[in-house]
């Protein structure tokens, strides 16, 4: 297949990390053709999608991973697959950019993940579409709101829509000091809705994070276990990644929401679990294949290549 890759620029990614190259070196072992391409040289002209793409050859090799070609403009439609691997901020860019993907998609492309699903599903707000998965959450831009969900669940988290790597995360408490200040910033004065979620003592045992593949788990998880007193998780505060199989419960929670991520076009996923409970969808550029692959000899890379080489998902 020819593969076109939009990702962040590749000579800065963390090589023993990235998920994204995990993926390319995947593609290149089967003797896939492989593009590159930043977000910014994506276009639209005359009503097709076109980039200016680079060759890229990768290779599994810390003193050399990747050399890029002479960049030319090429149709999107060119290539069979396009994985979509911009890391946040999910922001009017990142939206201009799946209106792109979308005429390309249009054009014949198989986008991963789909760009309309990519807009529709805000990876806190998602979520909330699985109630019965969820610890008590509320949305809103209200203060007293929040105030009242606050008096009511006593331990509570507060989180930005569109924050990640654990940023802008916030323990309160019932009677805590700062609760004014901290939805002040968080709301923008009362202008900007947030999530607030009851706290799950589990996080000390681990943040989840189940890895789906055309709306099936992969049997691994990995646990990111807060340190140094954090009552984040994310590998980005300083979490501990732990590799773990999955629990009968985690398996339950994937059967629920892998069905709707396949309706979604949504084929390379990651859901957020603590203890019984989900607290986020990713579904922009998830992350977490080299650890669990490092602690466990997995590739979830081929898992995924498997399910493209299959063709598009009905």
């Amino acid at each position: 297949m020819r593969v076109l890759v939009v990702m962040d620029p590749i000579e800065h990614v963390n090589l023993k990390k990235d998920s994204t190259m995990a993926m390319l070196w995947a593609a290149s072992r089967r003797g896939h053709e492989l593009g590159y391409v930043l977000q910014q040289d994506l276009y639209i002209n005359q009503g097709k999608a076109f980039g200016l793409v680079s060759p890229l050859q990768v290779f599994e090799n810390s003193e050399k991973y990747y050399e890029l070609g002479e960049k030319k403009s090429q149709s999107l439609a060119e290539y069979d697959v396009v994985l979509m691997r911009k890391d946040p901020p999910f922001d009017m860019n990142f939206v201009y950019t799946t209106y792109i993907l979308e005429q390309a998609e249009r054009e014949g492309a198989w986008i991963i993940n789909k760009p309309q699903s990519l807009r529709d599903c805000n990876e806190k707000l998602f979520a909330t579409q699985f109630p019965e998965l969820q610890v008590p959450t509320l949305v809103t831009s209200q203060q007293s709101l929040i105030r009242e969900f606050i008096q009511t669940h006593q331990d509570v988290i507060v989180k930005p829509l569109d924050g990640m790597g654990g940023s802008g995360i916030f323990r309160l408490s019932a009677q805590g000091a700062n609760i004014g200040s901290t939805l002040e910033m968080l709301t923008e004065l009362g202008k900007q809705p947030i999530m607030a979620q009851r706290y799950i003592p589990e996080i000390t045992a681990g943040d989840k994070r189940i890895l789906m593949v055309n709306g099936e788990p992969i049997p691994y998880c990995l646990a990111r276990i807060p340190q140094n007193g954090e009552v984040r998780g994310n590998l980005a505060a300083g979490g501990l990644g732990e590799a773990r199989p999955l629990t009968a419960k985690d398996k339950e929670i994937a059967a629920k929401v892998g069905p709707i991520l396949r309706e979604k076009g949504l084929v390379f996923v990651g859901l957020d679990v603590i203890g019984e409970y989900v607290t986020e969808i990713n579904v922009t550029s998830p992350t977490c294949i080299r650890e669990i692959d490092a602690q466990f000899g997995t590739s979830i890379a081929d898992t995924l290549f498997d399910v493209l080489e299959q063709g598009r998902v009905s």
